[in-house]
């Protein structure tokens, strides 16, 4: 089979189409003919030589795919109601961006009724790390204000959609004032210009000085601090990203005052019976969304898996609006 592979560690341009064998299902697995594969942050630190597989774990990149089932672990797909020719989009650990993949049953949902498959490989990703950290992590509820740092990126728009889905305010920062439109357009309820506006301030003044009580957050760095500022008592910061630095420092006695939590994860080394209960959550709570129009897709650009290196370069750009997808 075709599949893209990291010939080192360094540019988009180290991203070459090569061939491998074939991946073979093993219990509880299943093999997926991949129409389409989602493109990640992820993808490009594993690309810089940052971010490695987790043991056992294919070494080419890739974290989501859409596809058609071609065989696996028949038990395990008789109880997940998953037969083959079936249409699937599946979050893996990696092995995504080839033209066959191997996925755990309890990780892959079925594709939306009117869905194509670049709509459906951009879905697995960003919306378990969403639910997993917004929904479970930080406990977000009906009534309460999310910030989103980063709201057109991938997890940005999910985030935005979903949390104004499930009733909350949301707030989300971007880096420029068309950005800030898309958000809005995507249904954030207020958008903040982080380039000329203090998001700390903006945070405060929409909220009447309350604060908001939750904060996605893919910087980290020096943003924890100004986070925990503009925090409401009893609020939450969940980190799921360091593109701002891995070293924080903040006001502790806010932390004690306010009561705050500050936490975060990583999905990629997580157990499958792990990411398997959040893809049952949700096939429940999400997937009914997505039929229904109400929670969309938002697909900036697709590439040829052949050109999976201006794929890489348009990501660090940081010039696109929600996901990139690889075509096979």
């Amino acid at each position: 089979m075709h599949a893209v592979e990291i010939t080192s560690f360094g540019g988009p341009e180290v991203l070459r189409l090569g061939e491998r064998p074939v991946p073979v299902a093993g219990a509880g697995e299943l093999l997926i003919r991949v129409a389409a594969s989602g493109i990640n942050r992820p993808d490009v630190l594993q690309r810089l030589g940052h971010y490695a597989p987790p043991p056992g774990t294919s070494d080419l990149p890739g974290l989501e795919v859409a596809g058609v089932v071609e065989s696996g672990d028949a038990s395990a797909m008789a109880e997940a109601g998953i037969r083959v020719g079936d249409r699937v989009c599946a979050l893996v650990a990696g092995g995504g961006y080839a033209q066959w993949c191997v996925a755990p049953v309890v990780q892959c949902l079925p594709v939306p009724d009117g869905f194509s498959d670049v709509e459906a490989a951009s879905l697995p990703e960003t919306f378990f790390t969403v639910w997993s950290n917004v929904f479970d992590r930080a406990r977000l509820q009906s009534g309460e204000a999310l910030l989103v740092q980063g709201g057109t990126s991938g997890i940005g728009v999910t985030a935005i959609q979903l949390a104004r889905a499930f009733g909350a305010t949301v707030i989300a920062t971007a880096g420029s004032d068309d950005k800030c439109a898309a958000c809005l357009a995507l249904g954030a309820h207020h958008a903040i210009n982080y380039k000329s506006q203090d998001f700390v301030a903006e945070a405060k003044r929409i909220t009447e000085g309350h604060g908001v009580d939750v904060v996605l957050d893919m910087v980290a760095g020096d943003y924890v601090a100004r986070e925990v500022e503009c925090l409401a008592e009893d609020g939450r910061i969940v980190i799921i990203a360091v593109q701002g630095g891995v070293q924080s420092g903040f006001n502790a006695g806010l932390v004690l005052r306010k009561r705050l939590t500050i936490t975060g994860s990583t999905l990629r080394p997580r157990p499958v019976a792990f990411k398997g209960a959040i893809a049952r959550a949700l096939r429940e709570r999400v997937w009914p969304l997505l039929a229904t129009g109400k929670v969309r897709p938002v697909i900036h650009s697709t590439f040829a898996a052949a050109n999976a290196a201006q794929a890489h370069a348009l990501m660090e750009s940081n010039q696109h609006i929600g996901k990139i997808v690889l075509t096979w």
